[in-house]
């Protein structure tokens, strides 16, 4: 068990936590969220004891090995394969120990370290770090590559591949999706969900903390406080939360328009049943979840964009690659003004090549692309942070754009992204991968583009940025094509798939929970992804989920019907209360001849609020109750099914 307990800590003149505690018990997964710059990285080095906290303990069982993702990979002509296998330091403990026992003949030691290696499984060591080599996309041939020849994403690859073949009692992941595509963010969650290790994950990417988490645990305020379920349990709770505070009441209308705007347009447009009903689904989930951002610091939009010409760009017969080598074949594409496409694909695929020719940076090895006079893309790579100055500021990279237009104006458009004063004439140098991202933003919005390329832009962006990017981009008007592996931001923003794969680029006739079944299905394979040949084993998942409603339903049903009562008698209480401190901002409740009511009402107000408190708890409770039976049935029958 992990106890944190009165936990402080500064850095600099900024408080990041302040008598915070947080107990943790064995083989949970912790999901840990809070806004960029909130501590939650500091936490880690706190936990690793890489730092020092200023006041109050972390207790961990003395005998826990912790394993983390190292941020640094040196440049070693060791193969990819042993660096992984340096995650078990056991086995290479033993290997030494057995190496130094052969070379003094020490018979006794050299037959204790057998038995000592055969133990802990080591001959089978290098295949299950094979296993993960692959399921991190790793090609056979790469296994046996020196670590030195990679690129600085496929390293960091590697570290987390070494971090999951340690033997670990705690795993700590920091953004462990960052440098990810969607199919290893799918392989990653698997995986993650059958390791019987305590986990603390931080990560922005709510899809993939709503598979591998069951609890969450929000850093906010410099307080920590832990919730029961994965993370659109804790969206909901805290929807729930905010959505009872009445100044939050008009904002939350505002956003709601924005999303029934959207949900209205898409409805003109679908044109496929099956995509069209999973798309309604996610947004009237986001539509119900909209208050757990009210707070949020930050919200922007997308301006009308100055032409919207029909089609905006076509492809026909085009072939892309590099130099000598051809990856995407005969592409014949046309981008419709308002088209909302999403590119699926495995990494390597051909995703980020077709964005570059579309954006222009790549030319094609033959064929044309054909765009019209007033096309205007705005393109966000990436590698997008790469490209600003440290050096410079906001209003800098802005008028770059622009180099007319006043500053004042730039400051002003600058404000609206939480550049203001003297952040928006700072060199950028010191900002955060959050704040960048933000700027990276702002230039693309000031841009005005009809159409937008976007190529993983969540990266940096924190959960609530995520969520303001998603309504920007509902509102959007212009044509959006769309590279990403965060799920929710795809299902929210997008009206179509193209799936780039084999060379070819066509259309996926399915929304991505097929796309996710048939990836899992096919990850040994080199199979077409072709939703009609799965139809049989999609009947028999609708089956069993129909199966796990039920049962569901019959055994959180009494709980169900307290639950009822107790969210009755909260609206007759908060009623009362209403009343009474109405009653009581009268000044007329002051008179000498209403003393005897205003004395009952201040007693039963009193009242009131010991039994509203009383009863939230109540309420609290039977929530967390209903939460646990369902994710109990959930795995019950998942395991009954492998």
């Amino acid at each position: 068990m992990i106890e944190i307990k009165n936990l402080a800590l500064q850095r600099g003149t900024k408080v990041l936590l302040d008598d915070a505690s947080l107990t943790i018990k064995p083989h949970t997964r912790i999901g840990l969220i809070g806004a960029n710059g909130s501590g939650k990285s500091s936490l880690f080095s706190l936990i690793k004891g890489e730092i020092n906290a200023d006041k109050g303990d972390i207790n961990l069982p003395k005998h826990w090995l912790i394993a983390s993702v190292a941020q640094e990979t040196p440049a070693l002509d060791k193969s990819a394969l042993e660096y992984v296998l340096d995650g078990d330091q056991k086995l290479r403990e033993y290997e030494q120990a057995l190496k130094k026992a052969e070379e003094t003949e020490d018979g006794e030691q050299i037959a204790y370290f057998h038995q000592e290696l055969a133990h802990i499984d080591a001959y089978t060591a290098p295949s299950r770090a094979a296993k993960l080599l692959d399921g991190l996309g790793f090609s056979q041939n790469e296994h046996q590559q020196s670590v030195k020849s990679f690129s600085g994403g496929w390293r960091m690859r590697l570290n987390l591949a070494q971090a999951l073949m340690c033997r670990a009692d705690l795993l700590l992941l920091d953004e462990p999706t960052n440098h990810l595509d969607l199919e290893t963010v799918l392989w990653l969650e698997e995986y993650l969900k059958n390791v019987p290790t305590t986990q603390i994950i931080i990560s922005h990417d709510k899809d993939f903390l709503n598979i591998t988490t069951t609890h969450i645990a929000e850093l906010s305020n410099q307080k920590l406080a832990l919730y029961t379920g994965n993370y659109e349990r804790f969206e909901e709770a805290r929807a729930l939360k905010l959505s009872q505070q009445q100044n939050a009441y008009q904002k939350q209308q505002q956003q709601i328009a924005h999303l029934e705007s959207f949900i209205n347009r898409f409805k003109a447009k679908a044109t496929k049943a099956t995509q069209a009903q999973s798309r309604m689904k996610v947004l009237e989930k986001l539509q119900r979840i909209a208050p757990a951002h009210l707070d949020a610091e930050f919200t922007f939009e997308f301006a009308l964009p100055t032409h919207l010409p029909n089609p905006l760009l076509k492809m026909e017969q085009v072939n892309l690659g590099y130099e000598h080598t051809q990856i995407l074949n005969n592409i014949n594409l046309s981008i419709e003004s308002g088209a909302r496409l999403g590119l699926l694909g495995v990494n390597g695929s051909g995703k980020s090549t077709l964005i570059k020719a579309l954006s222009g940076s790549l030319k094609p090895l033959s064929g044309q692309i054909i765009t019209s006079e007033k096309l205007n893309i705005g393109y966000f790579a990436q590698h997008q942070l790469d490209t600003l100055r440290d050096d410079q500021s906001p209003i800098w990279h802005i008028q770059t754009l622009s180099p007319d237009v006043r500053e004042q104006e730039i400051r002003n458009f600058l404000g609206g992204f939480n550049f203001m004063g003297e952040m928006a004439l700072a060199p950028i140098a010191p900002f955060s991968g959050g704040e960048k991202a933000r700027l990276a933003l702002a230039m693309l919005v000031w841009q005005k583009p009809n159409l937008l390329l976007l190529d993983e832009p969540t990266n940096h962006l924190d959960l609530n940025l995520r969520h303001a990017l998603t309504i920007a981009l509902q509102s959007y008007t212009g044509a959006l094509i769309l590279v990403s592996h965060d799920r929710s931001l795809l299902e929210a923003t997008t009206d179509a798939f193209l799936l780039v794969q084999n060379g070819q680029v066509t259309t996926f006739d399915g929304d991505l929970h097929a796309y996710r079944q048939l990836r899992l299905q096919n990850t040994n394979t080199q199979k077409d992804l072709n939703p009609s040949k799965e139809s049989t084993n999609r009947k028999e998942n609708k089956k069993l989920e129909a199966q796990i409603r039920q049962e569901i339903s019959q055994q959180t049903k009494p709980f169900q019907q307290k639950l009822k009562k107790a969210e009755i008698l909260l609206d007759q209480l908060h009623e009362e209360k209403n009343k009474l401190e109405s009653f009581l901002n009268d000044e007329n409740a002051y008179q000498e001849e209403q003393k005897q009511i205003l004395q009952t009402n201040l007693a039963r107000l009193t009242e009131v609020k010991i039994l509203l408190e009383k009863t939230e708890e109540e309420w609290l409770l039977l929530q967390e109750e209903i939460s646990t039976r369902e994710n109990e049935i959930k795995e019950l029958y998942k395991r009954e099914n492998l």
